[in-house]
């Protein structure tokens, strides 16, 4: 997959990807939305601890702002 960061966005809509944020830490989630500044809506999300995203803590919506995203992996 190649192109501008918002058609990628665009692409990812409905599949599940990993959010890293500046802190470190890593969302896994269904991508629901997100805007021209890169603020993200995910659902479904994993918070994974230690890499395992199957013994995450679940939250149905997470939004994250986009100052604080270092990559976005579809």
């Amino acid at each position: 997959m190649s192109g501008r960061p918002l058609d990628v966005l665009e692409a990812s809509l409905g599949e599940r990807v990993t959010v890293r944020l500046k802190s470190g830490d890593e969302y896994v989630g269904e991508l629901a939305g997100y805007d021209q500044h890169m603020n993200l809506v995910l659902e479904d999300v994993a918070i994974p601890e230690g890499g395992v995203e199957d013994e995450a803590p679940v939250e149905d919506t997470t939004i994250i702002r986009g100052d604080n995203v270092v990559s976005i992996t579809p």
